[in-house]
């Protein structure tokens, strides 16, 4: 995911993108804890997706305050 590609999104899209990847990070954490999956990266690239959506919208909400 590229963060060019997020800010060419509307709001709604973005809150869409963000809780597909909550809930894609609740089902890693879940597979991990209960021995599921080896696959820890997938946590890895899919925390920092969040972090860049989060970025994205904080942008978005700054650009629009001014």
């Amino acid at each position: 995911m590229n963060a060019n590609d997020l800010r060419a999104k509307n709001q709604d899209e973005i809150k869409k993108e963000l809780m597909d990847l909550l809930r894609a990070q609740f089902s890693l954490r879940m597979q991990l804890g209960t021995q599921q999956t080896n696959k820890t990266h997938e946590l890895r690239k899919v925390r920092r997706d969040i972090a860049r959506v989060r970025t994205v919208m904080h942008e978005s909400k700054l650009k629009a305050g001014n």
